[in-house]
Formats: structure tokens, sequence, C-alpha cells
């Protein structure tokens, strides 16, 4: 979207306390500092935002950013998922696109964020609502793991579906499919961002517990964006040992 003014953009990183998979893993030591407080300091090291927020229900978590310098919000109510925890946070915020910075991801990097906010200024800007990312899966192991989240896209990259199932079901062995994997990265157009907090969960997003759901449900718009980038977002034990690993060789 061509303008003469700049869009102003802002990241927010919700955090709940409490995780089905892994409780407190936001607060668990990766390398010397808490996952949650890696990714806040990656998102405010890219540069690309006006401002940068974690926003939790938990009083660990805010006083955790907050001690070090960071800002924090606390959420006013209880939200089943991201989407709202933030929506409730900017509601009143006078901002253009909101990013939304899974808190698990403590190894964001700018490029790939970049990218995501770049679409912003593509010529078919008006048409988007949001934002997100998708990498290539490597392996069937990865294919067929139900924490990694997929994605299939129409010819100019809209979302079509997101499934912890493995999909499109192969049923022609011959066909030439690259699997996708969902990061959990996204940017709002603060609009549509409001509209998914004042509409109800429907039935996809409750059988498959992905917000992303919600918009694809409700007509809204999802541009995907293809990015290299390899996270290591920590939704198990097992991850936390990959990232600590990670930073230890690096």
């Amino acid at each position: 979207m061509s303008t003469t003014t700049p869009l102003r953009i802002i990241a927010m990183i919700p955090a709940r306390y409490e995780a089905s998979r892994f409780p407190g893993k936001l607060m668990q030591d990766l390398e010397g500092k808490t996952v949650i407080t890696r990714t806040y300091e990656a998102a405010v090291k890219t540069n690309l935002f006006q401002e940068v927020f974690v926003v939790t229900d938990s009083e660990a978590i805010f006083d955790g950013i907050t001690s070090n310098g960071g800002k924090a919000i606390m959420s006013k109510k209880t939200h089943e998922c991201g989407s709202d925890r933030i929506a409730e946070a900017v509601e009143n915020m006078d901002v253009d696109v909101v990013v939304n910075v899974q808190g698990d991801e403590p190894f964001i990097e700018k490029e790939s964020l970049a990218e995501l906010l770049a679409v912003f200024e593509n010529e078919d800007a008006d048409q988007i609502d949001l934002v997100s990312l998708k990498t290539a899966l490597e392996t069937e192991e990865d294919i067929q793991n139900p924490n990694h989240v997929k994605v299939i896209t129409n010819k100019n990259d809209y979302a079509l579906y997101f499934s912890r199932s493995p999909i499109p079901y192969l049923r022609n062995k011959e066909a030439k499919i690259t699997y996708y994997k969902h990061i959990g990265i996204y940017a709002f157009r603060k609009e549509a961002l409001l509209d998914f907090y004042h509409l109800p969960m429907l039935g996809l997003e409750d059988a498959e517990k992905l917000e992303q759901l919600r918009y694809l449900e409700y007509g809204k718009n999802i541009k995907m964006v293809e990015t290299n980038l390899k996270t290591i977002g920590i939704d198990t034990p097992e991850d936390l040992e990959k990232a600590r690993a990670f930073l230890k060789k690096n």
C-alpha cells in the first residue's frame, strides 16, 4: 500500500505462564536468561518496531521483563489465545500494524520480520488483513508431527487452511508437493485484529486449537511469506535442550 505516511508498527509478545505441553516454559532458563527475556530482546534488537511489549497474565513474567528495563502489559481479562490477549492491549493504541511475536520463539531475526512487513507495501496490500511466515518441512517426522502446524496456500500465497495434520493428503504418490510449516509470527492490520477479538470462536478453530483458523472462517485474507528461517520454538522440554545446545554452539 503506497502512502506518504509511514505505518506505525509495534510488536506484541503474548505470554501465558501456563502451557498445556510445557507449563512455565517461558520462564525456563536458557543459558542465563529466561526464554521470554531472550525473545523480547531479539524483537527489540531488530529495530523494526516503534515499541515492543510483552503482554501477559503472569506477574512473574511481567516482573521478569520490567525488572530488566523492558516494557510489559498485564492482561485485564482471561484469554484463550494470543490474538485476543494482544487485541485487548492495543485496542486504544494509535497503531497501524501489530506484529505478534510468539514468546517461545527466542531466535527470531530481522530478515524474516522485514520480509513480513514489506508485504504491506506490495500491490495487493489493500487485500491483506494479516501476514505470516511459512518454511518448508524436510523430514517425514516433521510432516507427521502435530506440533508442527502445516499450511497450504493458493497460487498467490494466500492461506487456504492450517492444520496439525499433514495437508494435503498425498493420494497421488507421484505428485510434486512441498509441505510447509507455519511459523507463528503474524503482522496484523489493527482493524483485522480487533475484528478477530470481537468475533466468537467457530468449529474449525475449536477442533484444531489454531487461532488463525478464526480469520479464515470469517473470510479474512492471510498472506503467507516463505522464509528459510529455521526456528527452534520451545514447545517441549526437548525443544529447550535443543535451544540450549544451539546457544552453546553459537
